[in-house]
Formats: C-alpha cells, structure tokens, sequence
C-alpha cells in the first residue's frame, strides 16, 4: 500500500527556515498532484502547496513568497522549504498525494509532522 513519510518538522524563531521532505512509496508520480497540507490547533486544515510531475505549483496566499514546492521525481520525494517563518506557520503540516479516479482526488496522507515558530 501507498506510504508518505514526512520529516523535517521542528521548532525555530520566527524569520529562519526549515525544509519538509515527504517519501513516497509503491506511488507513482504521475497525473495527479502532491502536496501539503496543515493544520493548526482551532483550525480547519488548509492546502498550503501542491506541485504536478509537469511543475505546475500552488500555493497559498499567507505563503506565497516564502514558501517552495519542489519534487524529486528520481527519488519520489516531496519538499516544502519554508523560508522566512512566522508563528502564524505553526502547524501540524501533512504531505498528501493524489489517485486518479474520474478526475485527482487527495487519497494518500502521511502521518504530519509538526512546525513550530516562535
């Protein structure tokens, strides 16, 4: 079965940077997108980034700017760099991945990895 693995996550100060990576396994980067997700404590979660194999990308306003999607389609890996954080960034982010039925839906979901700014 398909697996997502995130890693990446910790605690910084506001204005530095961490980069999230997402594994893929038995999943084929194809059609349908990735992407990340996260949510924060009171919150609904929210599509933060996806990317397409062909580069199409995106994003969020409140991350536009800062944030980077990128893929590693050699390696089936997903990455979110994170550049100049705030504590508004502070979330549960979770890499996802997408099954194409009639048209992409969000099928595959890691388990999250948290962020925290300070």
């Amino acid at each position: 079965h398909v697996q997502l693995v995130e890693s990446g996550g910790g605690s910084v100060e506001a204005g530095r940077s961490l980069k999230l990576s997402c594994t893929a396994s038995k999943y084929r980067i194809g059609t349908c997108a990735m992407g990340w997700y996260r949510q924060a404590p009171g919150k609904e979660r929210e599509l933060v980034s996806s990317i397409k194999a062909d580069g199409t990308t995106t994003y969020a306003d409140s991350v536009k700017g800062r944030f980077t999607v990128s893929l590693d389609i050699s390696k089936n890996t997903l990455f979110l760099q994170m550049n100049a954080l705030k504590t508004e960034d502070t979330a549960v982010y979770t890499c996802a991945a997408g099954k194409k039925l009639l048209v992409c839906v969000w099928d595959y979901w890691g388990r999250g990895t948290q962020v925290t700014v300070s």
